[in-house]
């Protein structure tokens, strides 16, 4: 997996005289650091898995995903392979890419090279089913102030069948189900956000610094709500600066 390549302008991207390792597969890119229109496709081969393995039949896989903003590279060249139970972690500083290929993943928006799949058909030929086997947790929480923490879970409980009182005790918030939002602290809010994991029936958790505003505690729970999910067959990526409670699991950095 290769970053923004202005961070390697100086070996990629000098012009003439100055050449990319051997070792490097660089998209062709302007003395800016741009990617030059249309050349992006070529520089990157579509050829399955790392090391020659194959695909797990159920899971979600992604191949030789890239990704521009702005004509500039942010990542390229990174293939993921979670199969059931299983767990990915994303790591690298700010600006990295974790939080675009986050919506890569979930099918928000599209990579401008490579293919995601699940259980082994690309995603893109029906992001309708897709999304619904996506729950994703972002940096905002979604929560609404003026509605309770029951009423806030309502919703959620309603299109996907869940048991509110379940996922507000799972997240130690049944003593605050009356309580509206805006009288919750900020973990606390982030707990409710994630009590919506626990209403829904989707296999693929994404959650984007999951943690953000949590203490030790309530991190212990996050850890128990995840190992429940990967035990019934369920897969979680998460993005994080921090250790999250996910034993035997995958990482990926993005720098």
């Amino acid at each position: 997996m290769r970053a923004c390549p202005r961070q390697e302008k100086e070996s990629h991207c000098q012009g003439e005289g100055t050449a990319p390792p051997k070792a490097v597969q660089s998209p062709p890119c302007e003395p800016d650091g741009r990617i030059r229109p249309g050349e992006l496709a070529p520089a990157f081969g579509l050829a399955g898995l790392p090391g020659g393995r194959e695909r797990n039949s159920e899971g979600l896989q992604a191949v030789g995903l890239a990704s521009l903003r702005a004509e500039r590279l942010v990542f390229t060249g990174v293939d993921v392979d979670v199969g059931a139970g299983g767990a990915l972690v994303l790591s690298g500083p700010n600006g990295s890419g974790k939080s675009t290929l986050m919506r890569v993943l979930a099918g928000l928006r599209r990579p401008d090279h490579g293919t995601v799949l699940w259980g082994g058909a690309p995603i893109a030929d029906d992001l309708g089913a897709h999304a619904r086997r996506v729950a994703y947790v972002g940096h905002l929480d979604g929560v609404k102030s003026g509605f309770t923490a029951r009423e806030n879970l309502a919703f959620a409980a309603s299109v996907g069948n869940g048991d509110v009182d379940h996922a507000l005790g799972a997240f130690g918030l049944s003593a605050y189900a009356a309580f509206p939002a805006r009288m919750l602290s900020a973990g606390q809010r982030r707990r409710l956000a994630l009590g919506r994991l626990l209403l829904s029936r989707a296999p693929l958790w994404l959650l984007d610094e999951p943690s953000v505003g949590l203490d030790t505690a309530s991190i212990r729970l996050l850890g128990d709500v995840l190992a429940q999910h990967r035990a019934r067959g369920g897969v979680v990526v998460a993005a994080t600066h921090v250790p999250l409670p996910l034993p035997s699991v995958q990482t990926l950095s993005l720098s």
